[in-house]
């Protein structure tokens, strides 16, 4: 039986000689191919092509949950700049921390960050398969810097989850020991005691620009993904992702600014 693959608009084909187990390697366009071979080949590219789509999509579905999430996430945090000792933030946090609806979607939170990157990974590392060898002379690409780069900001910014869950999360599950007398749900005492750290403090505004660069091309590929992708409103969802790219991670960035220059 022949095995088929593209690459390239050439379709190249492993044929097996009668007789024996030597097999020979044959490239011709996918119209010049037996029939016989025409229908593997194209079962087969259909195979791959819905799964990849349907990889996609999940990582889109649950890219838009966890940028939704962002936006609570941040107006929470933002209540560390009131000048009132933290009153308001723990009353958020006390909300958070015990309503149960707050909890049930604690669990999908968490499988949003597992499909997010785990889809995220496994598409990529399909990318460097299908490609494992760069080309030497790179040609011109419709691909934006940011889009590039997505795995490796990605990757920073997982690297900053495992650090912040330790510092916040983990504590609350008590997973991991609080701060010496601190209680594990003081955590506005925690971020106090962070950011009076300045190298902590700085990495977490460098990390927020990574954030802004994989955000600008996370908002607006997860609705082209999900098939949003028109000359009419095409330029809006732009526009929607450059401001939401920028103001979220400037205002988690402004907390460790403000611990470190005001208060």
């Amino acid at each position: 039986m022949a095995c088929c693959w593209k690459l390239r608009g050439i379709v190249y084909t492993f044929v097996p000689h009668r007789g024996n187990q030597k097999y020979e390697l044959f490239s011709m366009p996918n119209k010049a191919l037996p029939v016989k071979y025409q229908t593997n080949y194209r079962m087969s590219n259909k195979l791959i092509s819905y799964s990849s789509i349907t990889k996609k999509v999940v990582m889109a579905l649950a890219g838009l949950f966890l940028i939704t999430f962002l936006v609570v996430h941040l107006s929470i945090n933002l209540l560390l700049l009131l000048n009132d000792d933290g009153a308001a933030f723990r009353v958020a946090v006390e909300f958070m921390t015990t309503n149960p609806l707050i909890k049930i979607m604690e669990i999908f939170l968490m499988g949003g960050f597992a499909v997010h990157i785990l889809v995220g990974v496994t598409i990529q590392i399909q990318n460097w398969m299908a490609r494992p060898v760069r080309y030497k002379i790179e040609g011109y690409s419709h691909l934006s810097f940011f889009s590039k780069y997505m795995i490796h900001t990605g990757t920073i910014i997982f690297i900053f989850l495992c650090v912040h869950f330790t510092n916040f999360y983990f504590v609350k599950l008590g997973w991991v020991n609080p701060p010496a007398d601190l209680g594990k749900e003081d955590f506005y005492q925690m971020a106090v005691l962070l950011f009076a750290n300045k190298f902590y403090a700085i990495l977490y505004v460098v990390l927020m620009i990574f954030l802004g660069f994989h955000l600008h091309h996370a908002f607006q590929s997860a609705f082209q993904t999900l098939g949003l992708n028109h000359t009419k409103y095409t330029p809006f969802i732009k526009a929607v992702s450059t401001i939401y790219s920028i103001l979220v991670p400037l205002g988690f960035a402004s907390i460790p600014l403000f611990f470190m220059f005001i208060k």
